[in-house]
């Protein structure tokens, strides 16, 4: 297990979670569960973790999920207003974490009438009256967080512009060969446009007229070798993925997570995602990889997280056990 990955976190005041811990995680990790159980938050809380390193960046990835859901409204403008920004830092609210790797805290308290944010991050430690506050917002390129929405197309070409500067293009085409053996080619056209090329077309196709699955794979290949030595999170994992192409896919992470230096974090809820994520897993003889299952103790409403290592979930997927909350 490299140093950098998160191996235990504690969770407090943040969204669904008021007193939530989980350990056990390696370097490739699928979540599932019920709707509603709080996956997403789960890994939208590792990500604030990782991601403070200065204030910065911290007021990045706090306001990013509000950020997200708003994506419909605001578009994808790179440039948001100050108060829009506010806006997105303080949805967040409170926030405290501590993990193996750092102790984050984020609370929005009045003092004599002021509001003041109050910041807390490797051991270093900020209140700053709102007045004062920059809401400057600066990226960590090692840390991605593909939402449900997926990239957008500025996203998308960030990530692909990453993996080319690795000279790492031709493993691209290749993998997306293997997804359609009719797409034969993936470039940005125009300076923006993220663009494939088909068997017998001289002319490339804008990538939205795919479907969603191309544009997914493509969006995680890239993302995993824009996050060496970092980590990525990837919500609804299989989006668009046709379940015959998921040991491919997963064969993918598993083996360039490794090479790369990489903790994946996943959520899914779906059976056959983690019936070919158990295959590879076997397959590959990988120890670093786990199944976690989220659920919620209908008399106290406490979340509970479960770690099912490859020979555990092989025997409960044989036996027909529930998985995933069914």
């Amino acid at each position: 297990m490299e140093n950098h990955f998160i191996n235990t976190i504690a969770i407090k005041d943040f969204k669904c979670f008021k007193d939530f811990q989980a350990d056990g995680f390696g370097r490739v990790n699928l979540i599932g569960g019920k709707n509603n159980v709080g996956k997403t938050a789960f890994m939208e809380a590792c990500c604030i973790n990782v991601y403070a390193n200065d204030i910065s960046k911290l007021t990045n990835v706090l306001s990013s999920p509000k950020h997200a859901r708003n994506f419909l409204e605001i578009g994808a403008r790179i440039v948001v207003s100050k108060e829009e920004a506010k806006d997105f830092l303080e949805s967040a609210n409170n926030y405290h974490s501590i993990s193996n790797i750092n102790e984050v805290t984020f609370n929005i308290f009045q003092n004599n009438g002021i509001k003041e944010y109050y910041f807390k991050y490797h051991d270093k430690e900020l209140t700053v009256n709102i007045n004062d506050f920059s809401y400057e917002r600066k990226k960590q390129e090692n840390i991605k967080f593909i939402t449900q929405l997926g990239f957008t197309k500025l996203q998308l070409k960030q990530v692909f512009i990453s993996m080319q500067t690795k000279d790492k293009e031709e493993i691209l085409y290749k993998y997306i060969n293997n997804f359609d053996p009719n797409v034969t080619n993936f470039k940005i056209i125009g300076g923006d446009e993220p663009s494939a090329k088909v068997l017998d077309r001289e002319e490339y196709q804008e990538i939205n007229e795919f479907g969603d699955g191309l544009k997914h794979y493509i969006s995680i290949i890239c993302s995993l070798y824009t996050c060496e030595n970092g980590y990525l999170f990837i919500d609804e994992i299989d989006n668009g993925i046709h379940y015959t192409q998921l040991d491919e896919l997963w064969e993918i992470i598993l083996s360039v997570s490794k090479e790369q230096k990489v903790q994946v974090f996943a959520t899914t809820h779906s059976k056959e995602c983690i019936e070919s994520f158990n295959r590879i897993q076997l397959k590959l003889q990988d120890k670093e990889t786990y199944y976690f299952e989220m659920a919620r103790n209908v008399q106290t409403n406490k979340i509970f997280i479960s770690q099912i290592d490859s020979e555990q979930l092989e025997y409960g997927l044989s036996n027909n056990e529930r998985l995933r909350g069914e």
